[in-house]
């Protein structure tokens, strides 16, 4: 009976084998009243056990020399809202910028926006009409994003210098409602410095300055990398076999500063802490191209990095983070990290997001946090 489990347990792992039951209402639609006031699953991987906590008992769950690892990418108001001449409106959700005058970005009716005439911009407050167009220059046939061209007075425009009065906060598609001003606030970290993310990296959401300020005094350090997220985040995973998923690309910077921090934590013992599956990508991505150690530097690059079991994790030691959609490739990195180089961790998350769905916890990117170390 043994060896047929193991021998189970050995097969190639599915994507169907990361589904699990999520009842609609603990989707997180709001984020809690402070920032600090999300509940905090603490698991633990040497024997899956989990314990109960809040994100304000962060400081005494981590240890005196511990590095925390923020991803610092600022959220831009990436939603913009276009007409054209005939009255049809569009929507824009700008992805990432090609040029400080173009952009590559997914439309709402995409097709019918690359035919005609410049789609004229609308502001965000009272949807009257710009003096700012789009035209639609470019479709990528593999992802089917498209390049759009910005422009004022017939003259090639930076649309970076208008994203506050015509953008709106990008919050993700399961948040089913339109963003607020307290969105503004909150749908970024307090730490964020860098523009270019559609999507927030959510663990980071949790943090206040006081709270930094006391992990601080318990010298907990931090240290920053940047990853501009991207909604392919969201994407879950079609294809049965993981490794015909074609992996979301996205930039990143690791700065010779925190690849010194993280080097000199390692090398003393310290552990080293991503705030985020982002964090994460950034630090495993680099140790894997300059293969596989421990030892960084620093490196501006782009990742598709794509962890699943039974994966190995060269710089991580614990992780912070949300918790994550059913067979999405988040889920499967955390079930990866829950048991480094083994099948086994995905049986574990799994319990432990059945226990966060009995307790109800609160799930996705307004949600409550995790703590797996």
């Amino acid at each position: 009976m043994s060896s047929i489990a193991g021998e189970i347990s050995s097969l190639p792992l599915k994507a169907s084998d990361f589904n699990y039951d999520l009842p609609q209402e603990l989707i997180a639609q709001y984020p809690a009243p402070h920032r600090s006031d999300s509940r905090l699953m603490v698991f633990n991987r040497q024997d899956g056990s989990v314990e109960h906590r809040f994100f304000l008992n962060l400081p005494e769950l981590l240890r005196e020399g511990d590095l925390l690892i923020l991803n610092d990418t600022q959220v831009i108001p990436a939603r913009l809202f276009a007409q054209r001449d005939s009255g049809k409106k569009f929507e824009i959700l700008l992805l990432e910028m090609l040029t400080p005058f173009s952009w590559k970005a997914m439309i709402r009716s995409g097709k019918e926006a690359a035919r005609g005439d410049p789609l004229t911009l609308l502001e965000n407050a009272t949807h009257e009409r710009s003096d700012i167009t789009a035209t639609v220059v470019k479709k990528e046939p593999q992802s089917g994003d498209y390049h759009v061209l910005f422009e004022r007075a017939g003259q090639p425009y930076d649309i970076r210098d208008r994203l506050v009065d015509l953008g709106a906060v990008p919050l993700p598609p399961y948040i089913e409602r339109a963003p607020k001003n307290e969105d503004i606030e909150r749908y970024q970290t307090v730490f964020a410095r860098h523009s270019g993310s559609v999507a927030a990296p959510t663990a980071g959401l949790h943090f206040t300055l006081e709270l930094l300020n006391r992990l601080r005094e318990k010298k907990i350090e931090t240290a920053c990398v940047t990853l501009h997220v991207g909604p392919g985040t969201f994407a879950p995973v079609k294809s049965e076999n993981l490794a015909d998923h074609p992996m979301h690309e996205e930039p990143f910077i690791l700065s010779r500063e925190t690849a010194s921090a993280i080097n000199k934590a390692k090398s003393e013992g310290r552990r080293v802490i991503p705030v985020g599956t982002t964090s994460m990508r950034v630090i495993e991505s680099v140790a894997r191209q300059m293969g596989g150690t421990h030892h960084l530097q620093g490196m501006v690059s782009r990742t598709r990095l794509f962890i699943y079991p039974p994966s190995p994790f060269y710089v991580s030691d614990a992780l912070l983070t949300n918790f994550h959609f059913p067979r999405s490739t988040l889920l499967m990195l955390v079930s990866a990290f829950a048991a480094p180089g083994s099948l086994q961790g995905r049986e574990r998350i799994l319990a432990a997001y059945r226990q966060a769905v009995e307790e109800r916890y609160r799930f996705f990117s307004y949600g409550d946090a995790m703590l797996i170390q």
